[in-house]
């Protein structure tokens, strides 16, 4: 569970390096915490019951709470009643239902130092389990009004996407600053500082096309609603296959609906796409607002798009409000495959409908 930080764990910023701007006075972060030592880690996403065998039936041993961390050893099939996927995560904790449990890595990194010459800002990418934000200026969004409410502080996950504007540097530590505004991060404008060491700045092959030389006609995306798959076709050759979640079939009170339901059509298309986007809607009770989401391909008219999902590990079943959840390493294979293509200098590319980029069929039949 995340634990509120007091006021004493906070100290000024000041002693600025070499080349850092001057900080006003404002509060410091802690340092990244001290994740377990294990090559693949689990991040907790809500309260789980930890049990001794992987099954709904065996004893619970113990509870953990939302963004502890622990060491992940392997997955294994087990019963879980009432659900698609029957896959759990042995820890040493226990047995985890592997669906409530984040596969990450802890990766710090060697922040740099300057911005790039001549460039505004960077991509930068966690890859740590995650890294606290602390707030600069009022909140906006309302992500970031609703954290105070519960003592809680704004931070950022493992493979999410971030835009730094600004880096200073404070003794040993170096920050980077996170700009959410309508330009860099397409969100409502909040900015953030963050620890440098959690990011990795993107670079140009992270966005290098696939199979560039593949006639862009000839690339098209299906998806099976009914299987919750994913394919990328080049003609009538399968190239990726993935697994993935479509909009959900019920509403938070488990009410059958189609209101989040994602579109079916066999005439969709890119649209746009964004390295990096923030998202929100939904309804009170059942509302969204999530910012740095990656690899973003809209291709319905009404805002559907797949996408990186870091907030589940359900792939395989539905549980969207209507776009296509994709573990971020597939959807960022799909990103860089389709078109258009996208440059870290342009990064987020809207085309005129109907003239877009990749073909996409939704369907609910067996291919």
């Amino acid at each position: 569970m995340r634990q509120p930080v007091s006021r004493r764990d906070f100290l000024k910023l000041s002693g600025l390096g070499l080349g850092a701007l001057a900080f006003d006075a404002r509060p410091r972060l802690a340092a990244l915490p001290e994740f377990p030592n294990a090559a693949h880690l689990g991040r907790i996403l809500s309260k789980v019951d930890v049990r001794s065998a992987p099954s709904d039936g065996a004893s619970i041993i113990k509870y953990l709470y939302e963004d502890n961390v622990v060491e992940w050893g392997r997955e294994t099939i087990g019963p879980m009643a009432g659900r698609i996927n029957q896959r759990w995560v042995e820890t040493p904790e226990g047995y985890i239902y592997a669906a409530d449990i984040q596969p990450v890595r802890n990766q710090p990194n060697t922040p740099v130092s300057t911005l790039p010459e001549g460039k505004p800002g960077f991509w930068a990418e966690v890859t740590v389990p995650y890294v606290d934000l602390i707030q600069d200026g009022a909140p906006i969004s309302p992500w970031a009004k609703d954290l105070p409410q519960y003592n809680l502080v704004p931070r950022l996950y493992y493979t999410q996407v971030a835009w730094i504007d600004q880096i200073r540097v404070d003794g040993a530590t170096t920050y980077y600053r996170f700009n959410e505004d309508a330009g860099h991060g397409y969100g409502y404008g909040d900015i953030f500082w963050a620890d440098g060491a959690a990011f990795r700045p993107l670079t140009a092959d992270d966005v290098s096309p696939i199979n560039p030389d593949v006639d862009p006609a000839q690339k098209k995306v299906y998806i099976n609603l009914t299987y919750q798959t994913l394919s990328c076709y080049e003609g009538g050759t399968e190239v990726y296959f993935c697994r993935i979640s479509s909009g959900a079939k019920w509403d938070a009170n488990g009410n059958i609906v189609d209101k989040w339901s994602t579109p079916l059509g066999a005439d969709q298309m890119t649209w746009r796409k964004a390295i990096s986007i923030h998202m929100s809607g939904g309804s009170t009770g059942a509302g969204y607002d999530t910012p740095a989401i990656s690899w973003t391909n809209l291709f319905n008219q009404g805002g559907v798009a797949i996408h990186g999902a870091f907030w589940h590990n359900d792939f395989g079943a539905p549980r969207s409000h209507g776009c296509v959840n994709a573990r971020p390493e597939d959807a960022k294979w799909i990103f860089r495959w389709g078109a258009p293509n996208v440059s870290l200098d342009q990064s987020d590319i809207t085309m005129e409908w109907p003239n877009g980029g990749t073909l996409i069929t939704v369907d609910e039949k067996r291919v």
